[in-house]
């Protein structure tokens, strides 16, 4: 008996190695260029060659076969040359040599349609962002009478407590495998859509880039602290050049969970630029100063400024490899002082390669009240690298020298 490898990217292959039946649910989400919806393709045909199955594919709109699963299917059966000659393609069907059948449906409208189903193994929600509770309601009523029914979710985050959101990130079943992915969790991410995400990082404001790329949810941009001060845009620090300055270096401790961060800033002209970062959660002290090195090169030989939440651990750092490190002094409302310093720039500009920052630009915000109105109160999550960007300028927010401020 023949086998076939199947190369997956590595957290679409946790989701669907498992074998059929194993778990009820298999759901998977992010942004653009991620190959969910291409390896929910190739996995279900592959089942489909395995086993004589019945398989729905469903999307809340649909209006005809060419606008469904069909043409994922369709690119996915023609990758394995043993899938294509298994499988009948036809214009709007899509038959297996054993008896495999796909079905199309889109769900507005179609309860009843949905209802009436039988001896469905695997149900397909592509684009699942768009199904409403009463379409998910009619549907998992109907998916799970099959021995080894499995229903799968596919979709792009677009807002936070949607339908889908609710069922798999916020309250996610038992029997079920999730994960998020996006074009960086892909290895064979193509260049074609590389240059594209490139350009789009350059061209959209940083909240359509983040959903359309990163799989973010598309928030409301007046809630995000620096909103659209932050733009992502490749330059190079001149140092010899008089206008380059910098140059300027800041630190911030990770506890438990959160990460360790340090970041390399440049000020040019009416804009502040961040050209380097060192991300990394479960950072050990006696490690932090060879990371921090190798990931911004040179910040062993300027000072570089550090929460002084922990001052033994700057001494730690004086002592293995980071002898210019310092401690800020805090204030009352130094993180507001730092924030209104930062926004008071024209621009700040992030580079394609600081991934953490540009992270953290989109997701840290303000709160919300309960009439959805933004407030003036921070939110404490998603600041790690904006602490060490504050804490590398600190003497400038507020004026003064490291004198003033007691820095030694």
């Amino acid at each position: 008996m023949s086998k076939a490898t199947i190369d997956l990217p590595p957290k679409l292959a946790d989701v669907y190695s498992p074998p059929r039946g194993s778990v009820k649910y298999r759901a998977t989400y992010g942004g653009r260029g991620s190959a969910k919806s291409f390896t929910a393709a190739l996995m279900a045909a592959i089942w489909g060659y395995a086993t004589p199955m019945r398989v729905l594919c469903v999307r809340e709109f649909q209006a005809s076969i060419p606008e469904s699963f069909h043409a994922e299917l369709k690119a996915a059966i023609a990758s394995q040359p043993w899938l294509e000659a298994h499988y009948d393609v036809g214009r709007d069907y899509l038959r297996g040599a054993n008896g495999s059948e796909f079905i199309f449906r889109g769900l507005r409208r179609n309860e009843q349609s949905i209802k009436s189903l039988a001896k469905v193994d695997l149900t397909i929600v592509e684009e699942a962002e768009d199904v409403p509770e009463t379409s998910w309601l009619a549907l998992e009523a109907t998916v799970f009478r099959q021995p080894k029914s499995e229903l799968w979710a596919i979709w792009n985050p677009r807002t936070d407590g949607s339908p889908v959101d609710r069922r798999f990130r916020k309250e996610p079943p038992e029997s079920a495998l999730i994960a998020e992915v996006n074009w960086n969790d892909n290895p064979y991410f193509p260049d074609g859509l590389k240059a594209l995400r490139e350009r789009q990082q350059r061209l959209l404001d940083p909240a359509t880039y983040a959903h359309v790329w990163e799989g973010a949810y598309l928030e409301n941009s007046d809630a995000q602290v620096f909103g659209s001060k932050a733009k992502v845009e490749p330059f190079e620090p001149s140092p010899r050049l008089p206008e380059w300055q910098g140059p300027f270096y800041g630190g911030d401790f990770g506890f438990s969970q959160d990460p360790t961060a340090a970041v390399e800033c440049w000020i040019r002209g009416d804009n502040f630029y961040i050209r380097r970062e060192a991300f990394r959660t479960g950072l050990e002290l006696d490690d932090t100063a060879p990371f921090v090195i190798g990931a911004i090169p040179g910040f062993e030989r300027e000072v570089s400024r550090w929460d002084s939440a922990r001052p033994e651990s700057i001494s730690h750092l004086n002592r293995h490899g980071l002898p210019m490190a310092r401690a800020v002094t805090k204030w009352p409302g130094s993180v507001e002082d730092g924030i209104a310093w930062l926004r008071s720039w024209g621009s700040i500009i992030i580079h394609p390669e600081c991934a953490n920052m540009q992270r953290e630009a989109r997701l840290y915000s303000y709160k919300t009240n309960e009439n959805g109105d933004v407030t003036t109160k921070i939110i404490d999550a998603h600041n790690h690298g904006w602490d060490a960007v504050r804490y590398a300028v600190q003497p400038m927010i507020r004026g003064g020298s490291d004198q003033v401020f007691g820095v030694l």
